[in-house]
């Protein structure tokens, strides 16, 4: 007997419940994609629009975002045509618009739907295929299209799909570009409107990862030749985990096959074997596993996500999150490979680069979270140049490199890392670390009550930089700590005289405040997180 489901979401609860044992439900969800005509409000967060497939992710509302877009195209207003770098609609339609889809489920049927509107308003269309977000990036340089269209959720678990659009830069969009399409897809969402399909006239494919090889070879901040030497020569084991994600066969491809890579979570999964794709502590017990194991001399284990942008590392000692890896690119990059230029960090991320740079003479900036916030630091002409670019949400890039973040880049950065060095990566951590100091950065926060959220939580928040200005005294387990720094550029950070500090952000779309907190010790994180939950509460009891 077949199950039946009053929605999308009921189904999707079953299947992920035991993805074994319910894989076959997958077609109920298919049929939900196609049928379910119900409009939804159109949100493009710090990366892109994301719904669950087949509630809110369906066909119909994929054909409303796409046309939204189209008519963006067709608008041509000045302010969104220079964010995009074009001149106008005839310059988007001879240019075209890369087009393509992570391996999730019904991938290739959502990109055919994009490629079809495309087409029907004449503007050229190449097809990636399946791909990973900094081929994107990477494919709008090299064939100098107006801008991509790729249907990936990220790290977000499998019932989700998504949409990250990127103008002519192969950035993230910025706000001047995603506000509009919000505004016009919801407007079109207010009449729920049933869009017909519109299949494409003809696919022009092209292959990402050798345009990303080509990519990398232009640029010339990764030495690919010392990579493939490395592993030639040495004493070494790298372990990868793909997670079932379309970043497999990546490497192969860039660096070549080696008996010294060992990859993980390479087959057909759309499930992703039950568990969220994202590279988290938790996901990287296969690669530790395999590190343990091995007896090179030289081990590196990564875990990335699904669309190629978030990256976790390991030794067969210690795990590396971003917080950390971040530090070590710039020390690598300006130390070993001589680029000059700044460093730049979302303000939630460790003050271990910070330390690096000033003893480096390096000026750092500190942007909101969103690699989109990068930007300015990132293109060819930017006036102050990074060197790095990185935010403690495991999201790299590098001078002369992708404007987004990039996976590949981060897991091809840390193996020249070793070539160069000769050291695992802890090793050359805690090098780093004896010599600019310890630090031991967390995240948490508490929820609130739904009253609170948005611009009302935010100016409860705010009474927190009045009370504690530079100078002022913050007792943190007994201690007085100065407030030597205090950065609102996204919430409030309080930076102390020992170097600890804690930011307090309202979340932008849940009734949380989220806490990001730094100490000098493993032990006194405790105390410091305790500080941000009793100044928080103590602004919302205001």
């Amino acid at each position: 007997m077949t199950q039946e489901f009053e929605n999308a979401a009921a189904c999707w609860k079953t299947i992920l419940n035991d993805v074994d044992a319910n894989r076959h439900l997958l077609s109920v969800i298919e049929k939900f994609a196609y049928e379910n005509k119900d409009p939804i409000k159109v949100v493009f967060g710090t990366s892109g629009w994301r719904g669950e497939i087949g509630t809110d992710y369906t066909f119909n509302n994929i054909r409303i975002v796409t046309s939204a877009i189209i008519e963006m195209f067709k608008e041509s207003d000045p302010p969104v045509m220079k964010a995009m770098g074009v001149s106008g609609f005839d310059e988007i339609k001879s240019r075209g618009v890369i087009v393509g889809h992570d391996n999730r489920f019904l991938g290739p049927d959502f990109a055919m739907e994009v490629i079809g509107l495309l087409q029907k308003h004449g503007i050229r269309t190449w097809y990636t295929g399946e791909a990973v977000t900094p081929e994107f990036s990477a494919a709008i340089e090299m064939l100098q299209a107006a801008c991509s269209i790729n249907l990936t959720p990220s790290h977000n678990p499998a019932n989700y799909g998504g949409f990250k659009f990127n103008p002519s830069d192969g950035g993230p969009a910025g706000p001047e570009i995603t506000t509009r399409i919000e505004m016009i897809a919801n407007g079109m969402m207010a009449t729920s409107p049933v869009m017909e399909k519109t299949g494409p006239s003809g696919v022009e494919q092209i292959d990402p990862t050798d345009l990303y090889i080509k990519f990398i070879d232009d640029r010339k901040t990764i030495d690919l030749q010392k990579i493939k030497d490395f592993l030639d020569r040495q004493d070494c084991f790298i372990c990868i985990d793909n997670v079932h994600g379309a970043t497999r066969n990546r490497i192969q491809r860039i660096i070549g096959e080696s008996i010294k890579i060992r990859y993980l979570r390479t087959e057909d999964d759309v499930l992703f074997g039950g568990i969220a794709p994202e590279p988290s502590e938790v996901n990287m017990k296969g690669v530790e596993e395999a590190l343990h194991k091995s007896s090179a001399a030289l081990r590196l284990g990564i875990i990335m996500d699904p669309d190629g942008d978030r990256i976790r590392y390991a030794d067969q000692n210690m795990q590396i999150p971003m917080n950390y890896f971040g530090a070590m690119a710039l020390h690598f990059l300006h130390v070993h490979k001589g680029i000059s230029g700044i460093a730049v960090k979302s303000v939630g991320t460790s003050n271990l680069v910070n330390a690096i740079s000033e003893q480096l003479g390096i000026p750092i900036k500190e942007t909101k979270v969103g690699f989109k916030n990068f930007r300015p630091f990132m293109t060819k002409n930017a006036a102050e140049r990074a060197i790095v670019c990185f935010e403690e949400s495991d999201g790299i890039s590098g001078y002369n490199h992708t404007l987004e973040k990039d996976a590949l880049f981060g897991l091809l950065l840390s193996i020249e890392m070793m070539a160069v060095t000769g050291k695992n990566i802890g090793d050359y951590l805690n090098d780093i670390m004896e010599e600019f100091g310890h630090y031991f950065p967390d995240r948490s926060g508490i929820d609130v009550d739904r009253s609170l959220a948005g611009e009302i939580l935010s100016e409860k928040l705010a009474v927190i930089r009045d009370k504690y200005p530079e100078g002022a005294i913050c007792t943190i387990n007994g201690n007085d700590r100065t407030v030597v720094k205090v950065i609102t550029v996204d919430g409030t950070k309080l930076v102390f005289d020992d170097g600890s500090w804690l930011m307090i952000r309202p979340s932008g779309t849940e009734p949380k405040v989220r806490f990001y907190i730094e100490a000098r010790t493993e032990e006194g994180k405790e105390a410091v997180f305790g500080k941000a939950e009793q100044l928080t509460r103590e602004a919302l009891e205001a």
